[in-house]
């Protein structure tokens, strides 16, 4: 009854296997909130994502071009890592983070190949939001 048992404490650390996947394709969905940049291979499997509060930012700050920036630039530089040089981008949303991001992506080092815009568009559905107050 009166026994203590001791927990073993062990650190496992994961191994990232490098990949060497030539091109593939950038995910940017960006809200009025924050951006989101997931980076895939061409079958869309996932090899990393970064958003804005993965980089550092809480709140309001998440919603910036800077932090969709850092986001890219960290997404980014993993790409490099697994050997990715030419990437397809795929932009969805109407933030403030969008044009952000591609620069930030093509200024890392990676070549964007092609930019697509696939941000839904209703056709005269749901009444839209207020606009704020100026």
């Amino acid at each position: 009854m009166g026994r203590t048992r001791q927990q073993q404490t062990t650190t496992r650390t994961r191994r990232r296997e490098r990949k060497n996947i030539p091109r593939g394709r950038v995910f940017v969905s960006s809200t009025f909130n924050n951006t989101i940049v997931t980076v895939t291979d061409p079958n869309g499997n996932v090899l990393t994502w970064a958003s804005g509060g993965v980089v550092g930012f809480k709140g309001s700050r998440k919603s910036t071009p800077y932090a969709a920036q850092l986001s890219a630039e960290r997404a980014a530089a993993v790409a490099l890592e697994n050997g990715m040089r030419e990437v397809d981008v795929t932009v969805k949303g109407p933030g403030p983070g969008r044009e952000a991001a591609v620069r930030a992506l093509s200024a890392a080092g990676l070549r964007v190949t092609g930019i697509r815009d696939t941000t839904p568009i209703p056709h005269n559905g749901c009444r839209a939001r207020r606009r704020p107050r100026q």
